[in-house]
């Protein structure tokens, strides 16, 4: 009789030390939950009261961002510096290397970063990204008047890319679909765009940054762009994954100014129609 008692006080002690254990656990479970849970205003609380928005970039990739005097200045500086007007606070630009950028904004040195970052989905653990601003995909730069207009239309032309390049690739699959479509490789996009301007080529394939600068400062050329681009590269704004609300005031913003032009304007400023 004795030895079942103490039996059944083990057990009991042993149901008791577990319940208190699974217990201490679900609280602390519960704590962090409610921890994340209130995170995900934090962000945008901090910003409100100081009136200060902390952006991320790296000044080193024109026409961007890049440093001038002791300012930042680029498509990208200019399109935060609207944004934060949109919402009543002030930007203040923080300098990065483009490898340090992500870390800068996991470890909270500041609050969202805008530096030409292409929507990476192996990312989106950590981080959310804001709807495109900008698509810097591979367009197609005719002589003006051209009747090219897509690259189904390019059938017994010569195609002028960057040798190794996006629009090499890309011109290397409808190759394929176009036997009769020459494909000719220059060593940069500056190259194969003079192709076209000099009449050695029919058309140039390249990265819409690079064909549109290359329009803006030659414009003096008889080049122009086909407006649809061929292949879809976008830049977004990149936030902690937690950070819900902040996310969704910068998309409102950039919906604002999409809507009333200002981005269209900003665009064709640093890098031409």
């Amino acid at each position: 009789m004795v030895a079942e008692n103490r039996k059944t006080n083990f057990h009991s002690s042993l149901f008791s030390a577990g319940t208190r254990i699974s217990l201490l656990i679900f609280i602390i479970l519960a704590l962090l939950f409610l921890t994340g849970c209130g995170r995900k205003d934090d962000t945008w609380q901090r910003i409100q009261k100081e009136g200060v928005l902390r952006v991320g970039l790296d000044p080193t990739f024109p026409p961007f961002e890049v440093t001038a005097d002791s300012d930042v200045i680029g498509l990208d500086a200019d399109l935060a510096r609207a944004l934060a007007d949109e919402m009543g606070l002030q930007a203040e630009f923080v300098y990065f290397g483009y490898d340090g950028l992500y870390d800068a904004l996991a470890t909270e040195q500041v609050d969202f970063l805008i530096s030409a970052l292409v929507i990476v989905p192996g990312r989106m653990r950590d981080f959310a990204y804001s709807e495109p601003y900008f698509n810097a995909g591979e367009i197609l730069v005719i002589p003006s008047g051209s009747t090219i207009d897509e690259m189904a239309g390019l059938s017994g032309k010569r195609l002028a890319v960057e040798l190794g390049a996006q629009g090499h690739v890309e011109a290397t699959q409808w190759a394929k679909r176009l036997p009769d479509l020459q494909v000719l490789p220059y060593p940069s996009a500056d190259e194969a765009l003079d192709a076209v301007a000099a009449g050695e080529a029919d058309a140039a394939l390249v990265d819409g940054v690079s064909g549109r600068l290359y329009l803006k400062e030659r414009s003096n050329l008889d080049l122009e762009r086909v407006s649809q681009t061929v292949t879809v590269e976008p830049y977004a704004m990149v936030v902690r994954i937690e950070d819900e609300t902040l996310l969704a005031k910068l998309d409102e913003a950039l919906s604002s100014l999409t809507a009333t032009g200002e981005l269209d304007i900003l665009i064709e400023r640093w890098l031409g129609p």
